[in-house]
């Protein structure tokens, strides 16, 4: 068995990432910021207390615009000693916390549309600029959702997708808004409740689904059926990977973390078998680019059952014990020069390597002497001895 091998992506690409969020965020803060001043002044000159709300509202984008500067930024932090897989769930948690706004948001709506709808009749007059300003503010944030959409799904970040929704709450109870000033000038009051009605259980939808996906990150739910499967596939064309089992998988925030145990050749070298490690590590990132992290465990042997393998361990002689028995059967004045031990099936093999000039006995009676070492030992499956040449 070979130690684990381990590998993370370089730190500069998540810096660069970091830095892309933040701009994709700053344009989103800039554009929020013009449109909530916007919508008050002209909200208050035109007697348009919907659009003075939805500045309100957009305020909290704001908000959220903020938590994802802080989020990205924190994300962005290189791993340490508290936290060894890096900084990525901060932008797990920010996007829950964005989700639960959006369903705050969408019982908001709802609860709004209902207390609209019994007081239809007592809304104040409104003047037609009202309706310019809402338009404007829709167009904004349309515009808004989808760049910051684009930004998201470009850089891998559900955080900023969730901010990207979160803007387009924003631009719905816009459209709200526009709809019950139009309908209010039209003479219609009664379509700005309907419609928000309507909003509030899209916003309330979006919100529970983004919820969802984060929680479903901090319980570390792996990749879908389809996913791992092309994984195992990566791994088991690897060279040298004779077996694959306990293939596992995590998100954290835009990276997959994976792990898994691939069975080699038992009787290669540890060396070998690292090499053979490295090379499914690398065929994994070259083919699966969203895998930021892969651990390669090499068995020797399917050690699925774990506890049949630590029952085995517990009664197999270490490399001080096979030595120690190994001096009663050639005594003394054989020294070994290399020794190779084979733990499998529950058993040991053992290989002996001794120097050319080594003076071994008789082979006839050497093999009744090993035959009957073995039958003393059961926990020994057989042994081996070889002369080395040529070995520098």
């Amino acid at each position: 068995m070979s130690p684990p091998s381990s590998s993370s992506k370089p730190g500069n690409a998540s810096a660069e990432r970091a830095r892309s969020i933040r701009n994709v965020t700053l344009v989103g803060v800039l554009i929020n910021s013009v449109l909530t001043i916007g919508q008050i002044v002209v909200g208050l000159f035109a007697n348009a207390f919907s659009l003075v709300a939805d500045a309100m509202h957009t305020l909290s984008d704001l908000a959220a615009d903020f938590m994802v500067l802080a989020a990205g930024r924190q994300g962005a932090n290189p791993a340490d000693l508290d936290h060894p897989y890096g900084h990525g769930r901060i932008e797990t948690v920010a996007t829950l916390v964005l989700g639960i706004s959006l369903v705050a948001v969408g019982i908001g709506f709802l609860w709004a549309s209902g207390m609209r709808l019994q007081t239809m009749g007592s809304q104040p007059p409104l003047h037609p600029v009202a309706l310019v300003m809402a338009l404007v503010a829709l167009v904004g944030k349309e515009i808004l959702f989808r760049y910051t959409l684009a930004g998201g799904r470009r850089l891998k970040s559900p955080m900023l997708e969730a901010n990207a929704w979160h803007a387009r709450s924003d631009a719905a109870s816009t459209l709200v808004v526009a709809i019950g000033i139009g309908g209010s000038l039209a003479g219609y009051p009664f379509l700005e409740p309907l419609a928000a009605a309507v909003v509030g259980f899209i916003i309330l939808r979006i919100g529970i689904l983004q919820s969802w996906h984060a929680v479903r990150e901090l319980i570390d739910t792996g990749l879908p059926n389809e996913e791992l499967i092309r994984l195992r596939q990566t791994i088991s064309d690897t060279p040298g990977v004779a077996g694959l089992h306990e293939l596992r998988t995590r998100r954290m925030a835009h990276r997959v973390l994976c792990d898994a145990h691939v069975q080699v050749d038992p009787r290669i070298t540890v060396s070998e078998g690292h090499y053979i490690s490295e090379s499914v590590l690398l065929a994994v990132r070259r083919t699966h680019s969203e895998i930021g992290e892969v651990l390669v465990h090499v068995d020797a042997e399917n050690d699925d059952t774990e506890l049949l393998f630590a029952e085995s361990a517990k009664r197999l002689p270490d490399r001080a014990a096979v030595l120690a028995d190994l001096a009663v059967l050639i005594g003394e004045h054989l020294p070994l020069q290399r020794l190779q031990l084979h733990y499998l099936d529950g058993q040991v093999e053992i290989e002996a390597y001794f120097s050319p000039d080594a003076q071994l006995p008789d082979a006839g009676a050497f093999k009744q002497r090993v035959d009957a070492w073995l039958a003393e030992r059961p926990c020994y499956r057989g042994v081996s001895f070889y002369r080395v040449f040529g070995l520098r």
